[in-house]
């Protein structure tokens, strides 16, 4: 009883792996914004690339490349991991031409709206029951997505990618039958070949940026990896020792601090109709924070 216990209560270490990981994914908009004169495919090649060795070492660490292997031999598993791969890559992309052609704010807007609609996948491909205040909280989010649309006259097309992108990925993440960090590697590898090619490519016709005679842009791809790898491996550390209540409530965390900084430091307009549509999203997750809190206080001690 008491080992099942410690499972469903907050570790200090879990807690700092987490806040780490949302803390280094709420900075990633300034480095990317340093390679916004960087095609975002080629961004995006780097990161997968050099995320291999990271996550590769990690695993050597952990004594789990076995899992690797099975996953290989395993076609099921390897299905499912080259959908996880490709969603990934979608929201990298998604992400990495946002932050470079000035919509950090969309960007934001994304990762605040994510966590209502894992409520609206819960409940139409796990028939999860949807609380009358997640209800509320989902409306007054459509509703905020009606309004930037009638401002902008059309869908925020990279707040919606985003959304689905990073959704439905953590959604078939679940489906996959090894660890995150065995899962991440599946990804990366699956995607190495694409990569690979790709920067050949680059190199042969002279295109690309890395290696081509400007330092700082080699060595900023060359850490895309390391930007990319350590917050995923770190939020997969961390959420384990979390309930997932605290980590539901830690995820604001990270578009909250994009917003500051497409606000502040890329001076990105606020608009009216940002002034209105944001405060009723930050209303939705107050909600959905309060109906998660609610819900949790109603279960009974094990």
């Amino acid at each position: 009883m008491t080992q099942i216990a410690k499972k469903n209560e907050d570790s200090l270490r879990g807690f700092l792996y987490a806040l780490a990981a949302y803390i280094l994914w709420g900075f990633l908009p300034l480095y990317m914004k340093a390679l916004a004169h960087v095609p975002p495919q080629e961004v995006i090649a780097h990161r997968v690339l050099w995320s291999l060795p990271i996550a590769a070492l990690v695993l050597f660490y952990q004594g789990r490349t076995a899992d690797l292997r099975l996953a290989f031999r395993t076609p099921s598993t390897l299905l499912m991991g080259a959908v996880t791969a490709t969603l990934i890559s979608v929201n990298w992309g998604f992400y990495v031409w946002a932050i470079g052609a000035g919509h950090t704010l969309d960007a934001a807007l994304g990762y605040y709206i994510n966590p209502l609609f894992s409520i609206l996948l819960g409940a139409f491909l796990l028939q999860e029951r949807i609380a009358p205040l997640q209800k509320i909280a989902i409306v007054l989010a459509a509703l905020a997505v009606v309004i930037l649309t009638v401002d902008l006259g059309r869908l925020p097309i990279v707040a919606i990618a985003l959304t689905f992108s990073w959704g439905f990925y953590a959604y078939f993440k679940k489906q996959l039958p090894i660890g995150p960090n065995q899962g991440f590697t599946l990804e990366v590898l699956l995607l190495t070949p694409l990569a690979l090619g790709y920067m050949l490519y680059l190199y042969l016709t002279q295109g690309g940026h890395f290696l081509m005679g400007n330092t700082t842009d080699t060595i900023l791809l060359f850490g895309c990896g390391i930007v990319t790898a350590v917050p995923l491996m770190f939020y997969a550390n961390g959420a384990k020792g979390l309930r997932l209540s605290t980590i539901g409530v830690l995820q604001y965390l990270t578009p909250t601090m994009i917003l500051l900084t497409a606000v502040f430091i890329f001076n990105e307009p606020f608009g009216p109709a940002r002034m209105i549509a944001f405060p009723m999203i930050w209303a939705a997750l107050a909600l959905y924070t309060l109906s998660m809190f609610r819900d949790r206080a109603r279960k009974p001690a094990k």
